[in-house]
């Protein structure tokens, strides 16, 4: 199967196949954007300074080198947690129109709403991974809202197939992590069931 790499802008007709569970890499221009960023959008109705629309958003606290002159280098920029961002992500889809959001773990029903409406994914950068993640960084292009400090300021970067990244929430809100709650809690309840035949001479 050829490597699916989406290039920014992204179109909903690109998203159109993609499903849950698939894995994808990001070409173009990628943001870091986490839990301030978001409330200030949302709760404080300011501008976002980059424009996002159908492009991508990382939520990730990077570690940035300054190399002088306005310059700087990424040296790693592992994901956060998504679900810090569940609460302010609908609205932050819908208004932005942003089209891939990129972090750590599972989101809920407002995401996979944000995501089915707006014709946008969620998708997960494998954990413990930053530095491979800062290697697809080829240069960062600009930094807005500074005064959040290192962590919180909007790093826009120019990367080449980021990634692997793994599609968590698709276009139709279909939620792999809620999907596999489902599966893995049933085969839980059977392994249970099993068990207690083994050792229901202690209880």
């Amino acid at each position: 199967m050829a490597k699916k790499v989406l290039t920014t802008p992204i179109s909903a007709a690109d998203l159109e196949d993609i499903k849950v569970g698939d894995v994808i890499y990001l070409t173009g221009l990628l943001t870091t954007c986490r839990d301030v960023a978001h409330r200030r959008v949302i709760e404080e109705g300011r501008p976002l300074p980059v424009d996002v629309k159908d492009g991508a958003i990382l939520h990730a606290g990077p570690i940035i080198r300054p190399l002088g002159d306005d310059k700087f280098q990424m040296v790693t920029v592992g994901p956060t947690t998504s679900m810090r961002m569940e609460k302010f992500e609908e609205q932050f889809i819908k208004e932005t129109g942003v089209r891939l959001v990129i972090g750590k773990g599972g989101m809920g029903e407002g995401t996979m709403r944000g995501c089915r409406d707006n014709k946008a994914l969620h998708c997960v950068f494998p954990a413990g991974c930053a530095v491979v993640a800062a290697s697809c960084v080829e240069e960062i292009v600009s930094a807005n809202w500074r005064d959040l400090g290192m962590p919180e300021t909007l790093w826009t970067c120019k990367v080449k197939e980021f990634g692997p990244l793994i599609v968590s929430i698709d276009t139709h809100g279909n939620n792999l992590f809620e999907q596999n709650k489902i599966v893995f809690n049933e085969r839980k309840d059977k392994v249970y069931a099993d068990i207690c035949q083994h050792v229901k001479f202690i209880k």
